[in-house]
This record gives structure tokens, sequence and C-alpha cells, in this order.
């Protein structure tokens, strides 16, 4: 087990020596700042980590106290765990980004009120219309934000804009033509109907769904 203890000791080491100078709650602040900085590491390592059982073990063996497990299972199961872990970095980017959005889509059709369209659209109406639906070659008059998946905005009108509904990816395409003048619906679309495995430069990675807020102010043919 010391090999595990050795490089969480060495991944902290060099918050330690960039702390400031001591002061009256200098033991609090390095004790607290190690906790913080092992907090975040593993908030990444093991998202589902049970916390409780974490302090229970860093107590127990700080204060050198019998350890509920053997040393033996200990380090079977962190040998388990590292393998799990090389596996899993060493997957192919697109497995891990396709997994990703799988997930992500799973949530999504799960939420109240949401819808998914033939296409594989997810929708959900945010203001109804009244409208004309656009044809599937007509212009649309829009004001919309889009978000990738963890809510960043990646582009966004400043002022109504017109688009042709064929020179939109797809999944624009696939909701606007239901979608009547009016009306502002919430739209997740997955990569398929966006930009698939190519991604959009530096601004969309591959396989990423995206998500728009989109209200339709009129359309023409």
């Amino acid at each position: 087990m010391a090999r595990y203890l050795l490089l969480t000791l060495l991944s902290l080491a060099p918050l330690a020596h960039a702390a400031s100078p001591p002061g009256p709650d200098a033991a609090h602040d390095l004790a607290y700042s190690l906790g913080a900085s092992l907090g975040e590491r593993l908030r990444d390592e093991v998202p589902d980590l049970q916390i409780q059982a974490l302090i229970e073990g860093l107590r127990t063996a700080y204060q050198g106290k019998q350890l509920a497990l053997s040393d033996e299972r200990i380090e079977a199961i962190l040998t388990e765990h590292q393998a799990n872990a090389e596996n899993t970095s060493t997957a192919p980017r697109s497995e891990i980004a396709l997994a990703s959005e799988r997930d992500f889509l799973a949530i999504e059709k799960r939420k109240t009120n949401a819808r998914e369209l033939s296409e594989g659209v997810i929708v959900t109406e945010l203001k109804p219309g009244t409208g004309a639906k656009p044809g599937a070659q007509d212009s649309v008059y829009v004001n919309y934000v889009g978000h990738l998946p963890d809510g960043t905005v990646f582009d966004q009108s400043t002022q109504p804009q017109w688009f042709r509904l064929d020179s939109v990816i797809a999944g624009w395409r696939s909701a606007l033509v239901q979608m009547p003048v009016g009306a502002k619906w919430r739209l997740v679309i997955a990569s398929s109907q966006a930009y698939g495995a190519t991604g959009a430069g530096d601004l969309i990675a591959p396989y990423t769904p995206l998500v728009f807020e989109v209200e339709l102010l009129d359309s023409r043919n």
C-alpha cells in the first residue's frame, strides 16, 4: 500500500511548497489545503467515492489504529482500481466521447416535458406558438443561443437572424419544420444531427451533443 500513499503525497508536495509563510492557523490551513488538493484529484478519478469511508480510512491509518480491511485486501482493491483507471485512460477518445454523449442524452430524455422527435432531437416547449410551420426549403427568422453539454455558450444571436433551413445543421431542420411561428423551444441535438465525428474546429469537439434555445419569430419561402 505504500506505493499508493507515496504517489498521493508526491502529488500534494507542490501545493505544500507553494504555501504562504506560517501564520496563526498554519497547521489548520496546511491540513485543509492537503485535503482540498486530494479532494479535487479524487473527484475526477472516483466520481462516486463514499466520502465518509474515505475519511474513516484516512483517520484510522493516520492514527496508526487497526484497519477494517487487511493489507492484502487493500492492496488487491487498489491494484484493481488502478488497472481499471489505466484501461479507461487508454480507451479510444471517440469511445469515451460517445459514452458521455449517451449518458447526457439519456438524462435529457427523462426531463419533465421533454419529447423526442423521430429524428432523435429532444424538444422541450418553452413558449407555445400559433403561427404556420416552416417548410423544409423556407428561411426562418430566429433568436437563439447554443450551449455545450457543460453549459458553455458557444454561439448566440445578438439580434434576430434569417437562416435558410437547407443551410443549417440537421437537428435544426428536424425541429424547426415542426415548430410554429411564435414558439420558443429547447433543443437537445445528438452529435449525429450536428457536427458528428469531425466536430467544428476548436469550438466543438467530435461527438458533442448540442443544446439550443430557439425562438421562431417568422418564416418565408
